[in-house]
Formats: C-alpha cells, structure tokens, sequence
C-alpha cells in the first residue's frame, strides 16, 4: 500500500513499493514538524522552488542519505555548487516545466506554478507512482486556468494544495482548484505555520461544501502516515 505522511507546512514524505519520496523537505526549524532532519531516510527529494521553507534541507538529507533530488535545471546548479554531485541529481542536470522523468518506476512531471523564487521558477509536480496512484503536489501557487487543463490530461487521485493565504492561495481559490483538478481527494498544507497564514482548515471546508466537494477533504495530522487507496 502506498503510504502518505504530512510533516508540516508543505512537507510530505510518500512511501511506495519501498521506495521513499520527501517534498519540500522543511524540518530545522519548521514548528509544526515533529521529526528531524536527520531522523528522515528518502530514494527521492523532490523540491518546488528555493525558498527556505520548501528546499529546507534538501542538501543535507539528499548528502546523508545518497537520495536523489529532483528540482528544475537552476536550482539543481545551485545545489550542486554546495556540493552535491551529478549522480544525484535527477536527470543529472534537473528538468524543466512540462518535463518527465522517471526515477525507479516513479514517474514526475513538472509542471508550473505561480509564485516567485530566486533560482529558476517556482514549480509544482505530478507523481505518478509504480501502480498508477497519482499524486499533485501544486507548490506554493496561486490559483490558475491551467489546473483545468491537469484534470483531464491526468487522473489525480490526491491534490496537495495550499490553503493559508498571503503567500499562496486561500481556501476559496483552493476550493475551486479543487474543482478544476477533477482530483478525488484534497490535502490542504501551507496553514498554520506562520501568524499570518490560515491557522484551521475551517474556511477551506465551508468552501467546498459550496461546490458540493466536502466528500473530497482528507484531513490529515502531523506525523501521522495515512493509507492512500485510488
């Protein structure tokens, strides 16, 4: 079964057929994570832009652990500059928007994200994983037309989308992404974190009730792994 674990923020590690996938691997000093940095084994990190609280320790479990990491082609060069070895990167360059590489029977596309970033751009993911479960890890992003286009191009089975306004969506554009992702389940992240972020989930429900899409809410704790079934 595939396994899902949420450690905060935007962080979420995703067990499939032993293989171990990390996202926006943010645990030193994130205050909603309760493991560590160095407490956390990966095959695969993957990473949506360079912000602190995305990359986070990329570099440092990716060095640990002999992970792979998987990154657009700018920010793969800066973490290669801090010592991180071709054989370890993706692609051993990085990709790029609307690219797909495979890493042990996991499929990833990049694709786009709106947001700001200092190397490259931001970037979001579609993981599709040995048995065909696939997963929509969106990135810090606002909402746009072109989630629309994902829900027919892809079967999302899981869409993991910010909530907290300010930095990112609110939970009405989160809920109509919703709707145009066609996905059968929504995680929200990127809430609670900060004071100025969403602090519950709340606003985020009463929304997509609106759109009759209650039934599509996975809430999920901290730390805690969760079975995802399609």
């Amino acid at each position: 079964m595939n396994t899902l674990t949420w450690h905060g923020h935007s962080a979420f590690a995703i067990t499939s057929q032993n293989l171990s996938i990390l996202i926006d691997p943010w645990f030193d000093g994130n205050p909603s994570a309760k493991a560590t940095a160095e407490s956390i084994s990966a095959d695969l990190v993957l990473v949506t832009h360079d912000h602190g609280d995305h990359v986070g320790q990329a570099l440092e479990i990716c060095q640990r652990t002999g992970a792979t990491l998987g990154c657009i082609v700018e920010l793969a060069a800066k973490l290669k500059s801090q010592g991180l070895p071709d054989s370890q990167i993706l692609n051993g360059i990085g990709f790029n928007i609307g690219g797909t590489v495979t890493h042990q029977d996991i499929a990833v596309t990049m694709v786009q994200a709106t947001h700001s970033c200092e190397s490259g751009v931001p970037t979001g993911f579609i993981i599709r994983l040995p048995d065909g479960y696939t997963i929509y890890h969106s990135g810090d992003t606002g909402i746009f037309s072109t989630m629309a286009m994902w829900g027919k191009l892809y079967k999302i089975d899981l869409a993991l989308l910010p909530i907290g306004g300010v930095f990112t969506m609110d939970a009405t554009q989160a809920a109509y992404a919703t709707m145009m992702l066609r996905c059968k389940k929504v995680i929200p992240m990127h809430w609670g974190t900060f004071p100025a972020l969403a602090q519950n989930v709340d606003a985020f429900r009463k929304e997509l009730d609106k759109l009759d899409l209650g039934d599509a809410l996975m809430q999920v704790e901290v730390g805690v792994p969760v079975g995802l079934v399609e």
